[in-house]
């Protein structure tokens, strides 16, 4: 039995999927498994993964389901990780070479059933760090903490105990395509720390297409996943008024382009979602302002293509 699950939720990602796999391939540890999680591709992704299962350099697991988004792939991959650990590499990304051997000597070092995981750094392909490094004495934090108490910059790696995050599974509603995939994170706050270990483990490299890049479509798109998300937020024990306060902006913002009239009683600070609606409004006309220039230029450009 290996002991991580290196897991990559894809879709239509087979021109850049490859630089994940080499990663692989090049690990000084061979003590994991990769899981691709094909989240309805129409590209080339399956005759790919195929020609490398047929290669057996790596032990690698594929399944494939219709288009869910990316926490329903995460979804599909907690059902069936099997391993002591798991990380998720995203199709765009890759491990340093060494990544493996940092997760699993520091995790025997350390680790344990008293901690939740392990939270590495990510760096860009040039070899910066993505944000900041972590304070040379931090040795255990959860993840709120870290942005919010230490004023960490920059998205981390993190490992978790695949008991853990079998936990929470993420709410699917109905078409939509995303919810925070910090819901899952931040709910295992309340009982666990993660192991900081201040070294690099994944080249993060940021696509045009990605969720990143496109994150007031994503609003837009997927109003009741970013309302659910920001609700669970704004129960968290340990987060402060402000923190509350930002969610609940948001709240309000997402419930509008949902259109929903109840989302004040089906809040759960009523209090402070009366006070973020005109913040939440101005939100709201923000993001359909942008999203709507956006959508013009898109079809101006493909217009300007095909006439050219």
């Amino acid at each position: 039995m290996k002991t991580l699950t290196v897991f990559t939720p894809t879709y239509n990602r087979a021109y850049c999927l490859h630089k994940c796999y080499e990663s692989l391939k090049r690990q000084t540890c061979k003590d994991f498994k990769w899981l691709i999680v094909d989240d309805g591709s129409t590209d080339r992704t399956k005759a790919l993964v195929s020609s490398w299962q047929e290669e057996d350099l790596v032990e690698i697991i594929y399944v494939e389901q219709e288009n869910m988004g990316m926490h329903g792939a995460h979804n599909t991959a907690y059902e069936i990780i099997d391993t002591e650990l798991n990380v998720c590499v995203d199709s765009d990304d890759y491990l340093t070479e060494e990544a493996v051997e940092k997760i699993l000597s520091f995790w025997k070092e350390s680790g344990g059933e008293h901690v939740g995981g392990i939270m590495a750094l990510n760096i860009s392909p040039e070899g910066r760090v993505i944000g900041t490094p972590f304070p040379a004495s931090l040795k255990t934090s959860t993840l709120y903490d870290l942005y919010q108490k230490h004023h960490i910059r920059g998205d981390k790696k993190l490992i978790y105990r695949t008991e853990l995050t079998k936990r929470y599974p993420y709410p699917i509603f109905g078409a939509e395509k995303y919810v925070g995939l910090d819901y899952k994170y931040l709910k295992l706050d309340q009982e666990f720390e993660l192991l900081v270990l201040n070294e690099a483990i994944c080249v993060v490299e940021y696509q045009e297409d990605g969720s990143s890049k496109n994150m007031l479509f994503q609003y837009r798109n997927n109003p009741r996943g970013f309302s659910f998300y920001r609700k669970e937020l704004m129960k968290l024990p340990f987060a402060t008024y402000r923190f509350k306060l930002r969610q609940s902006i948001h709240y309000v913002s997402s419930s509008l382009l949902d259109r929903n009239s109840h989302f004040i009683k089906e809040s759960p600070s009523k209090f402070l979602t009366l006070i973020s609606i005109p913040f939440g409004l101005l939100l709201y006309y923000y993001i359909i302002s942008k999203t709507t220039i956006a959508r013009k230029e898109y079809v101006s450009k493909m217009r300007s293509w095909k006439d050219s």
